[in-house]
């Protein structure tokens, strides 16, 4: 990961000093060009605002390019998909700072302002592009040379998964594989691939040699007779932070579905380990802990009434934690008003049901307008949870789900939340056989997300809080 960071670093540096010469050039082509000042090299410095310019416009970029996820995953970046974002996020960026610092300077015709966007626009880019090309030139160096690889797993031994192997082990191999072993299938044939490669397990075994070895790429190369396995590789493979390439047949070709990012190697169906874009996953976690440092300030009173109410109405704490499973099944624990009594537990978990006799008498009110559940902005806050997302559950109940509906692993993809697509369309589950009822509406949310989609859950969840509809 040490090498991973430094490239951030680095990237992060080259656009900080591209937009220092890219303020430096407007700076004197609206001195001496547009001003008709004499050239001179100290002339910026003799002006407080060029000051002013070096210290807000770097922060307006570099802003800007964090929020749309360009200091993430470098080395995975294409140089022409890296050309395009740019250019459109530049353009969005140039418009920003003209309105807000130039649109005030004094010309002597109209179409200097054009002048100046346009000399902005161009020197930024150039300027930053440039610094990005020889950056990302030299990490494409580093996959081919081997320096620097992703730990890859092969999934799959016969022909289909031997000639993905020759293919990627040549020499000049760009994309960074460190093929790391094979799973072994149906019984491997004799070829490259096995002779080369260490057998790590069997089927059985997917999902602990991911953990062991630090899995990051897996690539599942199988037969046509073995394809009745694929739905159990992905299920294995849905709760792990790994990025899933599968070879595809000509079905799949023909469908649409293959996706095929360069024009060297092969072809694949790609399920990556974010279902959101990473301005979205960014935008995401922005609107998370503004909106919850804003909700635990606006009911603060709230708070502190429901706290001293809690601690009158029956004898232990306020608040009740409890160990849940977050993204890629990691345990953490959840932070809620307690609204039950201390030995509530005592026989075993066990799942709330309509006039629970364990539930405090506050604790009917606070579940009622899930009031409950607002310490849960703390859990955001810290980076445990989102605001909107498949409701966190035990160990216990999720192992239970699994039995029933092995796809319930999918939900691992993404951070619990506090309200979730579940919760507003069923509600509360008495029982495992509801619990997975209510899962195929956590699945329709995973499929489908969205900031768009999160807003709309909010305000039914709004909705149902004000109403009270809550158990």
């Amino acid at each position: 990961m040490g090498k991973r960071r430094q490239l951030i670093w680095l990237y992060i540096a080259s656009d900080y000093g591209s937009s220092l010469l890219a303020w430096y050039c407007l700076y004197m082509f609206r001195k001496v060009v547009i001003e008709g000042l004499p050239f001179s090299a100290s002339l910026p410095f003799q002006d407080s605002q060029f000051f002013v310019g070096l210290i807000v416009v770097p922060q307006i970029w570099l802003w800007l390019h964090y929020i749309s996820g360009t200091y993430v995953d470098l080395y995975r970046k294409s140089r022409l998909q890296e050309l395009v974002k740019t250019a459109l996020i530049l353009l969005l960026g140039t418009l920003i700072i003209f309105f807000l610092l130039l649109l005030d300077d004094r010309v002597r015709r109209y179409s200097d302002y054009y002048l100046t966007f346009f000399v902005l626009y161009i020197s930024e880019f150039t300027f930053t592009f440039l610094g990005r090309i020889l950056i990302l030139n030299r990490s494409k160096s580093a996959l081919r040379k081997k320096k620097f690889g992703f730990n890859t797993l092969l999934i799959g031994s016969n022909q289909n998964a031997n000639d993905i192997y020759e293919e990627f082990s040549a020499k000049n191999n760009p994309f960074g594989y460190n093929f790391l072993g094979y799973i072994n299938l149906n019984g491997a044939t004799q070829n490259k691939l096995t002779t080369d490669l260490k057998e790590l397990g069997r089927l059985a075994d997917l999902a602990h040699v991911v953990h062991q070895y630090e899995i990051e790429e897996t690539i599942i190369a199988i037969e046509s007779n073995e394809h009745h396995q694929l739905n159990d590789i992905i299920i294995q493979l849905a709760d792990k932070n790994v990025y899933i390439r599968i070879i595809p047949d000509m079905y799949d070709i023909l469908s649409g579905t293959t996706k095929m990012n360069s024009l060297i190697g092969e072809a694949f169906i790609e399920i990556p380990p974010s279902l959101l874009s990473e301005w979205q996953i960014i935008t995401k976690r922005w609107f998370d802990v503004i909106a919850s440092t804003m909700a635990l300030i606006a009911t603060s009173p709230l708070l502190l009434y429901v706290a001293i109410r809690i601690k009158l109405s029956s004898k232990g704490p306020i608040f009740y934690t409890q160990e849940r499973l977050g993204q890629y099944g990691a345990p953490f624990h959840i932070l809620k008003f307690r609204s039950m009594y201390t030995d509530a537990e005592q026989y075993g978990p066990k799942l709330t049901t309509d006039d629970d006799p364990r539930i405090t008498p506050i604790g009917k009110w606070i579940r009622k307008y899930r009031i409950d559940e607002l310490p849960q902005f703390i859990n955001v806050i810290i980076g445990e949870m989102s605001i909107v997302g498949p409701r966190a559950e035990r160990k216990f109940f999720a192992d239970q789900i699994v039995k029933q509906a092995p796809y319930y692993k999918h939900i691992f993809k993404v951070k619990p939340g506090i309200t979730s697509l579940g919760m507003v369309k069923y509600g509360y589950a008495s029982n495992v056989d509801q619990m997975v009822k209510r899962l195929k509406y956590d699945i329709i949310y995973i499929e489908n997300m969205s900031i768009v989609m999160d807003f709309k859950i909010i305000v039914y969840t709004v909705m149902t809080v004000l109403y009270g509809r809550g158990k």
